[in-house]
């Protein structure tokens, strides 16, 4: 079980499943680049990352913002309900154009970014240990939990998940930082069993009780700005756990969790769920789990064991997920070998789509697999992949308060211009001559796949009078495949 794949299985077909699981997907041009590296290299490429240099810079914004504590008191303290609702809406707007410039600032990041590996468990991370904007209300914390996501996307899983715990979104979102010797908050000590480490049935009502005792004195700093341990407010005291007695820190209580054989099977499963299928055989969750426990936690070395292992390649698994909207979006430029779209088209096609980055629609984070397909996002995929393709004028139904604020590039009657690609450059003269050329052409740039004949039959039919191409019909027929249901699946 997980034994690498043979050599003579890495081909251009398990060369792109490895980039689109790993990064975003890519053009036919980087896959061939990827498969000449041969399977070993080809995996040490992506989660060897720090190999490569990534001098991305913070957002101008994202620092400490000493003034926070005294603004928010003016608007307390306000003269008049006049002064309040004006000081109020400054706030909302500055804090707002904050948070719609780090949602594209990621998107950029993994879209664009050198390391795309490193920006993959980043988002993997995001959704697992889910906070959201929408309570946390501060951009600086959620940056800053991006970039502890980020610098330990493939550490050690318990180092992650002390950083994690202790970070200022995850203080507020699960009320640790209001967590008192007087008053232990549980919330944080029963979600961090129950989503973050061990599943449901692991553990006890009293595990959950005297680990909230642990995780008191964890705080925030005066002025709110950053984490700080307030020892007058922790319970010093022993605390029973999983049947052990001892004067526990809330670090401690997070080792003892880490060392439960159920903690790597259940991380096993949630990278399975993520990286490799919907549905994960109990074998391959119980040998990757043996990986991750076996390697102290090793989440680089247990990733490229999976990567390089057979079941990773398997061809029940190549194409058989639904791309997440991020996905969706970053593969479907890189193959236009188009740029993103503006920030305000990109962060409402999101939105629309139904992944809203920093906002998750609860601590369980997003549900993924068919989840991201409903009735009225699939027409939402259709329309913007005509977008993408055509850079049509797209009408954007359902936008609501924060994102009329980011749409300042609009025209006045609410529409966003997609900028279109220059589609023709594509394809060669060759893959233009001939309709089943260019058809072979689409597949292998679109799906890396062949498509079912039924559906070879539409783009035969649209093709058959059309020659030679004009580029009205590459649109059109770009169009066709980016709306038909394989195209859907990574």
């Amino acid at each position: 079980m997980l034994d690498p794949l043979p050599g003579n299985r890495w081909n251009t077909e398990t060369a792109a499943h490895l980039m689109n699981r790993a990064g975003f997907g890519g053009s036919p041009a980087a896959i061939e680049s990827l498969r000449a590296l041969g399977l070993y290299n080809a995996v040490s490429w992506f989660v060897d990352y720090e190999r490569i240099h990534d001098d991305t810079p913070a957002p101008d914004w994202a620092h400490p913002d000493p003034d926070l504590i005294a603004r928010r008191e003016a608007i307390r303290n306000a003269a008049d309900p006049e002064t309040r609702r004006i000081l109020q809406q400054q706030m909302y707007q500055e804090q707002s154009a904050h948070m719609a410039d780090l949602r594209y600032w990621w998107l950029r990041r993994m879209a664009l970014g050198p390391r795309p590996f490193q920006e993959k468990m980043t988002l993997f991370w995001h959704g697992h240990f889910a906070t959201s904007y929408e309570k946390v209300n501060n951009p600086y914390f959620l940056w800053l939990q991006n970039e502890t996501l980020r610098q330990n996307a493939t550490g050690n899983f318990n180092q992650l998940l002390i950083a994690v715990a202790e970070d200022p979104a995850m203080l507020v979102y699960l009320d640790g930082a209001n967590s008192y010797k007087s008053h232990p908050n549980e919330n944080f000590a029963r979600e961090v069993m129950e989503l973050f480490t061990l599943g449901e049935g692991h553990y006890t009502e009293q595990d959950i009780q005297q680990a909230a005792k642990a995780y008191t004195g964890w705080g925030l700093s005066k002025d709110r700005l950053r984490y700080e341990y307030h020892y007058f407010n922790h319970d010093p005291g022993p605390k029973t756990i999983f049947g052990q007695t001892g004067n526990y820190s809330g670090e401690e209580v997070l080792g003892l969790i880490c060392a439960k054989p159920e903690c790597s099977r259940f991380i096993a499963e949630r990278i399975w769920r993520f990286f490799v299928q919907d549905s994960p055989p109990e074998a391959c969750v119980a040998a990757l789990a043996d990986v991750l426990q076996k390697s102290n936690m090793d989440l680089k070395h247990t990733m490229g064991v999976l990567f390089r292992s057979k079941e990773f390649h398997a061809p029940e698994v190549i194409r058989s997920q639904i791309k997440s909207p991020v996905q969706w979006m970053i593969q479907a430029t890189h193959q236009l070998q188009a740029p993103l779209p503006t920030q305000p088209m990109s962060l409402v096609m999101l939105r629309q789509l139904g992944q809203e980055l920093f906002q998750p629609p609860n601590v369980k984070g997003w549900d993924g697999g068919i989840a991201w397909i409903t009735t009225n996002n699939w027409l939402d995929r259709c329309n913007y992949a005509a977008a993408l393709v055509e850079g049509n004028r797209v009408p954007l139904p359902g936008l609501q308060g924060q994102m009329r604020n980011l749409l300042n590039s609009t025209s006045p009657d609410g529409l966003l211009e997609v900028q279109p690609g220059n589609l023709t450059s594509l394809f060669n003269p060759g893959e233009l001559a001939d309709g089943q050329n260019f058809i072979t052409a689409l597949q292998s740039r679109f799906l890396n796949a062949e498509l079912k004949p039924q559906r070879q039959a539409v783009l035969t039919e649209f093709l058959k009078t059309r020659s030679p191409l004009e580029e009205t019909d590459i649109r059109k027929a770009i169009r066709l495949i980016m709306c038909m249901p394989e195209y859907q699946l990574t």
